[in-house]
């Protein structure tokens, strides 16, 4: 009996690969949110101590961010595509958001680039992601 190769256990798509990596990226955010809304408030340029209504934000946002990514490690099949296709829209719409801020001038340069870039990088991933999962359909 010949034993098993490594390298067939080890095979990880890009589809995978940018699906899990998305998962871990909105379940660390959504835990910083979650836990420590003050950092990413500070990110901002904002003063955290005086801003109670966007803790409150990042919270709920935090919850459902690990929930989102947590979806995105278990779900199989359908659902999995569906929280994809959702993954798209989300970071897509995040990353026209952040434009838009630094744009119109309302969040500042530096700070709108990285977050665009980061929301840019996101919507890549969400999209490789999608799309395999529909190939993997067929």
């Amino acid at each position: 009996m010949t034993p098993p190769n490594a390298e067939d256990h080890m095979h990880v798509s890009i589809g995978e690969a940018a699906r899990f990596a998305l998962a871990g990226i909105r379940v660390i955010n959504g835990s910083l949110a979650l836990i420590a809304p003050d950092v990413i408030i500070g990110r901002f340029g904002e003063q955290p101590a005086s801003d109670n209504a966007a803790k409150y934000g990042l919270r709920m946002f935090g919850i459902r961010t690990v929930l989102l990514g947590v979806d995105l490690m278990a779900l199989r099949g359908k659902p999995l595509r569906r929280a994809l296709g959702q993954a798209v829209i989300i970071h897509g719409t995040d990353t026209a958001t952040a434009a838009l801020l630094g744009v119109s001038g309302q969040v500042k340069p530096r700070t709108a680039v990285p977050l665009t870039l980061i929301s840019m990088t996101n919507t890549v991933l969400a999209i490789t992601a999608y799309r395999a999962a529909c190939r993997d359909e067929k």
